[in-house]
């Protein structure tokens, strides 16, 4: 999948500011290739996702969904658990430096936190919301959801 300018993922990662941030994108997409098996696709305006999820909801409401992703920029990087981010609030603990909103977690590069421990999150993130669609559509925001939905 290519977004609006047609761009594939490498050229796209290739397009940004900053060596830093190429190198950190660049390593997001092999952890999270290596936890989904799936390859990257560009999703809006340079979101990065892997594997898809359908959702539906009651207000009729509906449509497709990354598993996990991330959106790379200079100086932050937004990762999205679409389960939420409270569900790994043990494991955030151990994280390193970042910070958190409902299913964002923002990192400014990753030498600044413990990337074995990113994965460990990503992996249960994409698990659980990959679970979670295969009983069909995903009904609820996740990351809404009591404790991300459990």
């Amino acid at each position: 999948m290519t977004d609006s300018e047609e761009r594939s993922v490498s050229e796209f990662i290739a397009s940004l500011a900053g060596e830093q941030t190429i190198q950190d994108a660049e390593t997001l997409v092999q952890i999270m290739q290596r936890i989904s098996g799936l390859e990257p696709t560009l999703w809006n305006v340079g979101t990065i996702g892997f594997g898809t999820y359908h959702y539906r909801y009651d207000s009729g409401r509906e449509g497709e969904g990354h598993t996990i992703g991330f959106y790379p920029r200079r100086g932050k990087l937004t990762i999205y658990l679409m389960d939420g981010t409270t569900r790994h609030r043990a494991l955030l603990a151990e994280l390193g430096k970042h910070t958190t909103t409902g299913y964002c977690l923002y990192i400014r590069r990753l030498s600044d936190i413990d990337l074995s421990v990113l994965e460990r999150i990503v992996d249960a993130s994409y698990r659980f919301v990959a679970a979670k669609a295969r009983s069909g559509p995903i009904r609820e925001i996740l990351w809404k959801a009591a404790d991300g939905g459990e």
